[in-house]
C-alpha cells in the first residue's frame, strides 16, 4: 500500500528547495523503488494570501491523514504587519500542535567535505554528530497566559508563560533515551533549574525516568548557558542533547553553524508511534535570495531522508540519500552559502545521479543502518 506524504512548500525559498525533494520522490517512484501518494497545499504566507489564514482546516486534516509531512519554510517581510495569529509562523505552530509532534529531532552533523567551513577549528568539528531532542509543543511558545497588556499606570507589559507538566517532560525524554540507545548511548539533559522552577521539575522528572527505565544510558545534566558555551568549546563531547522548546530552538541554531551552513541541516518532529511526522529544513524562508535559483536544497533533501527513516519505513532510502549528498559535496558541488557557485538546479541534477548510484550500490551490497543522522 502506498504511503502518503504531504508537501507544504511555504514561502521564500521553500518552494525552490521542496521542488528538489519532489524530484527525488518522483525519481524513486519512476524507478519503482518506493510508492508514495503525494499531496501538496499552500502554507504560511502563501496560504494567507489565498485563504486569509496561514493554514486551513483542510490542510490540517490532510496532514493528519498522511504518513509524513514535508514542509519548506514560512514567513517574509510582507506578512510582518499581520496579527500574530495570522502570521505565517502561527500556521506552523498550529500544525505542530494539531499533529502533536512533541519531539523535535535536530541533528547537527558535519560532512567531511565541509569541516573546513565551520567557524571552529577543523579538529573540533571533523566527525561531529549531535542529535538535539527538543520538546516542541509546550513551554514558553505555547504557555498561557500570554499577550501584551496595559497596566494601570499606562505602561505596557509583554507576558509569556513557561510551563511544563511531568507527563510532557517524560514523553519527550523517553524519545531521547530510546534514540540514544541506537547511537552513543549518552543523553545530556539541558535546562535552567538554578533559576527556573520549570527547569528544576525538568531535571527531577528526567532523573526519575532514567532510574526507572533507562539506567543503561549514560545521563548528565547541564545548564543551558553552559551548554551554549560547551557547543563552541568542545562540541564532540555531546551525543544526544535533550532540552525544552525555547532552549532547543536557540542551542540547535548555535550548533547548526558549527557544521558550515544552516542550509545543510534537516529536522524531524515526531509524536506517538504510528502518527504522522513533520519534516523540515531548519533554515528560514531567506526572502533575500528567493527566486534567484541559488538556495541550498540539501536540508530539504536530508529532511526527506529523515521522513524515510522515521515515518515511511525505508531506512535504506534514507541512507542512500545521505550518502548521495555526501558524494556531491566531496565532488565540490557547493552552493553559495558553502562558498561555491552551484545553482539549486545543479544540485538537483547531480543529486539525482548520485542517488541512482547509491541505490545501485545498496542493491549489490546491501545497506548498513547508520546512527540516525
Amino acid at each position: 500500500m502506498a504511503k502518503k506524504i504531504l508537501l507544504l512548500p511555504g514561502d521564500g525559498i521553500g518552494p525552490e528547495v521542496t521542488a528538489v525533494s519532489r524530484r527525488l520522490i518522483d525519481f524513486l517512484a519512476t524507478e519503482g523503488i518506493v510508492e508514495l501518494q503525494v499531496d501538496e497545499a499552500p502554507f504560511g504566507g502563501a496560504a494567507y494570501d489565498l485563504h486569509g489564514a496561514p493554514i486551513t482546516a483542510a490542510t490540517i486534516e490532510t496532514a493528519l491523514q498522511s504518513d509524513a509531512v514535508l514542509m519548506g519554510a514560512v514567513g517574509g517581510p510582507q506578512w510582518s504587519g499581520l496579527a500574530y495569529d495570522l502570521r505565517p509562523e502561527a500556521g506552523l505552530l498550529k500544525l505542530r500542535e494539531a499533529m502533536d509532534v512533541y519531539a523535535n529531532l535536530r541533528p547537527a552533523f558535519c560532512f567531511n567535505a565541509l569541516a573546513g567551513l565551520s567557524s571552529l577549528k577543523t579538529e573540533l568539528i571533523a566527525g561531529l554528530d549531535i542529535l538535539f531532542v527538543r520538546e516542541l509543543v509546550g513551554g514558553v511558545y505555547f504557555g498561557q497566559p500570554r499577550g501584551i497588556e496595559t497596566l494601570p499606570n499606562g505602561e505596557k507589559r509583554g507576558l509569556n508563560t513557561h510551563s511544563y507538566t511531568s507527563s510532557e517532560i517524560r514523553r519527550v525524554a523517553r524519545v531521547a533515551f530510546d534514540i540514544a540507545r541506537t547511537r552513543g548511548n549518552r543523553v545530556c539533559s539541558v535546562e535552567k533549574g538554578n533559576v527556573m522552577e520549570a527547569g528544576l521539575l525538568w531535571r527531577e522528572v528526567v532523573t526519575e525516568l532514567h532510574a526507572e527505565e533507562y539506567a543503561d544510558v549514560e545521563l548528565s545534566h547541564m545548564l543551558a548557558d553552559n551548554c551554549a558555551m560547551q557547543l563552541v568549546r568542545a562540541p564532540q563531547q555531546f551525543d544526544v542533547i535533550l532540552t525544552d522548546n525555547l532552549f532547543g530552538d536557540i542551542l540547535s541554531d548555535i550548533a547548526s553553524m558549527l557544521t558550515g551552513s544552516i542550509g545543510m541541516l534537516p529536522s524531524a518532529a515526531i509524536g506517538k508511534p504510528g502518527a504522522p511526522g513533520l519534516y523540515e529544513p531548519i533554515h528560514g524562508s531567506a526572502p533575500d535570495i528567493a527566486g534567484k535559483g541559488i538556495a541550498n536544497p540539501c536540508a530539504s533533501v536530508l529532511s526527506l531522508a529523515m521522513a524515510m527513516r522515521y515515518s515511511l519505513e525505508r531506512p535504506d532510502i534514507a541512507i542512500a540519500i545521505e550518502q548521495a549528498v555526501g558524494a556531491i559535496l566531496t565532488d565540490g558541488q557547493l552552493t553559495a552559502d558553502l562558498g561555491g557557485s552551484a545553482s539549486t538546479q545543479d544540485i538537483a541534477d547531480t543529486l539525482l545521479e548520485a542517488l541512482g548510484r547509491e541505490l545501485a550500490r545498496e542493491k549489490r551490497e546491501g545497506f548498513t543502518p547508520n546512527n540516525g543522522k
